[in-house]
């Protein structure tokens, strides 16, 4: 790991910059990890830096590639990371036996998220998927239990007693949730959005839980909203949020929240979420690759991931992580209670310019889901912009 030397001089110290997003669990720790990488290595320093949530979920890989050498992403800019080559094919510089250990230790489809065109572009280090939350000592002062069904979640939301995270961006995962538990699966004809009718009637399922609640969750983000709970005797209950360990362990706030599976919307079969998390990956400008690539290695690692990783505050992508006694016993069980939930995540469409059908069709839904609006036309537009994106996708002249 030490600097080469060039005609006996001491080549510069490798200094690689990173970019994550700001909370517990995004940033620290990746410092947590830095920090005793550098302590292995001394010839090595690693300075991280980040960004909100919502330019996580938003912002194009472009600009940070060309600033950053490691960074912290979301699963669906792979397809336009790989047309426009930002990141490292990590399979030229990590061994096969490690990437098969990293497959076969993935939590539901996170591996496979970051594997586009036959290369993988980054490790799954950290994963996640709406799942539900509670307060049980709120839920039992109101005389109320878990709701398992979208009519019971619609009489407890009526009590006040629902929080939902209501932003454009988790308002369109939401729709893919329902979506999904109405049996009509995005995106599974290349060119639709979903059916007509069903999409109708998943735009409507979602508006009457939105007018049922209070209207400043349509600005709360998942941390907002855990937060809220976690702090805050107000509502008792998610019904869906991406999930976030943290605020199941003792001592993080004033209260721990208990959590599961998410309801059904038929009454029948249990509705599946649109699977987070992120990936580290390595820019295609990084120098130093050799040191990045050891960085990532040690990062995604098994013995890392359920102890150095865990303990600064990470929610580990390694699936041996989720299943590990004392992780759980230090949340109160959160993996455990959600693992299935993240095995059934759905995966979002990843092709070069999903990212901008996203960002448009999760305004459009979100106005028409808190506001008001005509579900028809809405449901017409969806299937109309996913028209015009595969069609510019297929001939590769989406800009």
């Amino acid at each position: 790991m030490s600097p080469a030397l060039q005609k006996g001089l001491r080549s510069p110290m490798p200094e690689l910059r990173g970019i994550t997003w700001n909370h517990t669990r995004g940033f620290l720790p990746m410092v947590a990890t830095a920090q005793r990488f550098s302590e292995m290595y001394p010839d090595v320093a690693i300075r991280w830096e980040k960004r909100s949530l919502k330019q996580f979920g938003d912002l194009a890989l472009d600009e940070m590639a060309e600033r950053f050498d490691l960074l912290v992403i979301d699963h669906p800019f792979i397809g336009a990371a790989t047309a426009q080559h930002l990141l490292l094919p990590l399979e030229q510089h990590l061994s096969q036996r490690f990437l098969d250990d990293q497959a076969t230790n993935s939590v539901g489809p996170s591996n496979a998220s970051y594997i586009f065109s036959g290369s993988q572009y980054a490790l799954a280090i950290d994963t996640a998927a709406p799942i539900s939350g509670w307060r049980p000592d709120l839920l039992e002062k109101a005389g109320s239990i878990v709701p398992s069904t979208w009519v019971d979640l619609l009489a407890l939301a009526k009590r006040g007693l629902v929080a939902i995270s209501g932003t454009p961006i988790d308002t369109l995962m939401h729709l893919y949730m329902v979506c999904l538990g109405l049996g009509e699966e995005p995106f599974r004809e290349p060119d639709t959005f979903a059916s007509l009718d069903g999409t109708v009637q998943a735009l409507i399922e979602l508006r009457e839980l939105t007018h049922a609640v209070s209207q400043e969750f349509s600005t709360f983000n998942p941390i907002m909203v855990w937060e809220r709970l976690a702090n805050e005797d107000k509502e008792a209950y998610c019904p869906f949020a991406y999930g976030y360990s943290n605020y199941s362990r003792e001592g993080y706030a004033k209260h721990w929240i208990d959590v599961g599976g998410v309801i059904s919307v038929d009454g029948i079969s249990r509705c599946r979420t649109t699977l987070g998390g992120a990936g580290l990956a390595i820019s295609s400008r990084c120098k130093f690759i050799e040191e990045a690539a050891s960085y990532c290695r040690f990062t995604a690692g098994a013995g890392c991931q359920s102890r150095l990783y865990f303990e600064s505050g990470g929610q580990p992508g390694y699936r041996a992580a989720w299943n590990d006694e004392e992780v759980n016993r230090r949340c109160h069980g959160f993996f455990r209670k959600t693992l299935q939930t993240l095995d059934e995540a759905w995966m979002r469409p990843r092709w070069n310019g999903y990212h901008h059908f996203q960002n448009q069709a999760a305004t459009l839904v979100h106005d028409f889901v808190w506001r008001d609006g005509d579900a028809r036309v809405i449901a017409s537009l969806l299937n109309q912009m996913t028209h015009i994106m595969s069609e510019q996708y297929s001939t590769g002249r989406y800009e």
